[in-house]
């Protein structure tokens, strides 16, 4: 019984025991004189209240205060120094929501990985397919361009499609699901395929992406994964990283995910050839700025990947 009372008064309010040798015959009024306590109406008899819990002011200990305050206190401590006040997390919604992006349209990366042998019959397929969805849905949705993988990735078909904004893209996806013509030869498609995925983008507000143009040669795509919370440090880098670059190439594209795989920056250049590609990436070291970007935003980096591709016939950028 004694170890019952225990625990009842530990669970009520963190009190120490009260009996923890045998209990000696004394007199009530002496223990209650010498050790007064209040049991809360927990442990109480049926239909009883203490005096402690009939006084609001009172119904909580400083037991119980001390083990309510110290861990918010030291919650409020660890966020503040992990993500800044409450002010701090505003403003960065705030940035990114509007600062960060364009906020004019919504991109996807489409990733195909092609059955080895089937890359031909699979070109033949989205030449007719992917000019259909321009038709049907211009001019909410535009095809940016299509590529197959050369370096990297291989056996690989890489799309990036524009709309403006999250309504054109339900609105292509709902009218794709209904168009018999799409179904056909999307049904055609898929036992080519050994896997897709599809990934929702924003472009960088300071990196438009380029309009339809043929230059010929060949593109890359610079794919990053950053370490979470760093896009606002990698964005502010590459304001300046880029208009280093912008000297000896012109950028094509860049976004930032926001569906599917997270913390993602994808870049787009555009070379005459290889040997072109590394003529400029080497001249960027001789411009003010470059070096700082590349020391700045490595550490910022979990894994990275590079593709060279190879534009298809009908894609938009060639």
């Amino acid at each position: 019984m004694l170890r019952s009372v225990n625990r009842a008064l530990t669970a009520a309010g963190g009190l120490r025991p009260c009996f923890t040798r045998p209990l000696l015959l004394a007199p009530v009024e002496t223990r209650r004189s010498t050790r007064p306590f209040h049991l809360s109406s927990s442990i109480n008899e049926p239909g009883t209240k203490d005096s402690a819990s009939s006084d609001p002011a009172s119904s909580t200990s400083p037991a119980e205060e001390t083990r309510k305050t110290l861990p918010q206190k030291a919650s409020y401590i660890v966020r503040s120094i992990l993500h800044g006040s409450e002010q701090v997390r505003q403003e960065t919604k705030d940035t990114l929501s509007k600062v960060l992006a364009r906020g004019k349209y919504v991109h996807e990366l489409a990733t195909h990985r092609v059955r080895p042998g089937c890359m031909d019959e699979y070109k033949a397929i989205v030449s007719e397919l992917y000019p259909l969805v321009v038709r049907t849905h211009s001019p909410g949705v535009k095809l940016v361009g299509s590529w197959e993988t050369d370096i990297g990735d291989l056996d690989t078909a890489v799309h990036i499609w524009e709309y403006q904004g999250y309504p054109a893209l339900s609105d292509a996806y709902s009218k794709n699901r209904a168009d018999p013509e799409y179904q056909r030869l999307h049904r055609k498609l898929q036992p080519l395929l050994l896997s897709r995925k599809s990934q929702i983008m924003l472009e960088f507000q300071f990196w438009p992406t380029h309009p339809p143009v043929a230059k010929g040669g060949v593109y890359e795509l610079r794919s990053y994964t950053l370490k979470s919370g760093t896009l606002l440090e990698w964005e502010h880098n590459w304001r300046v990283g880029v208009e280093c670059r912008r000297h000896h190439e012109e950028p094509m594209g860049a976004w930032f995910s926001q569906l599917g795989d997270l913390n993602q920056v994808h870049h787009l250049w555009q070379y005459s050839d290889l040997q072109v590609r590394k003529e400029v990436r080497e001249s960027a070291w001789s411009e003010n700025g470059w070096p700082e970007t590349v020391l700045n935003t490595v550490p910022l980096i979990q894994r990275m990947s590079s593709r060279i591709m190879l534009p298809m016939s009908f894609s938009s950028l060639k």
